[in-house]
């Protein structure tokens, strides 16, 4: 069973001035990548309780991260031919791919869209509390954006039965 294919991105923080610094991604077959993005001289917003829930420090960004234009040819090749993925904080995560584009110079070959425009309402209404079940059983590390990824995907298919 092919599953749809989710995105996740952690960031500096939210608000003005916030970047992205991971992206992950749970794909249709169910593996999952992530990356970690470098972020240019120009993005300096960086909160510390950010930081206090994904764990990543900026220093680790510049030393171990990948430039914007590499993690956008990734993300192009990875979902060209999907053509779409699905993001549970769509405000959020696009806004912060849309950045990640600009600074690479490029245009993505797909779309992001909200998880919840699949979700049926039987699935709406049992989410948080599968997803939190989920979470537990498979000791998914929260907040980085791979492992986010495979627990939205891992809930959304716990969830299509529910009736």
């Amino acid at each position: 069973m092919l599953l749809p294919t989710l995105l996740d991105i952690e960031a500096s923080g939210f608000g003005r001035g916030s970047y992205p610094i991971e992206i992950g991604l749970a794909r249709a077959d169910g593996s999952r990548c992530a990356f970690l993005i470098q972020p240019p001289r120009e993005w300096t917003h960086w909160d510390p309780k950010a930081e206090l829930l994904h764990g990543i420090s900026r220093a680790r960004l510049v030393r171990e991260g990948r430039p914007p234009v590499e993690v956008v040819r990734w993300l192009n090749d990875e979902l060209a031919a999907a053509g779409i993925a699905y993001s549970d904080s769509w405000g959020y995560d696009n806004t912060w791919l849309s950045l990640l584009f600009d600074q690479a110079g490029m245009l993505p070959r797909f779309r992001l869209e909200a998880l919840r425009r699949i979700l049926s309402e039987a699935q709406t209404e049992c989410w948080a509390r599968i997803k939190a079940r989920i979470a537990e059983q498979h000791d998914i590390r929260r907040h980085r954006a791979g492992d986010d990824a495979r627990l939205l995907q891992l809930t959304y298919k716990a969830t299509l039965n529910v009736e």
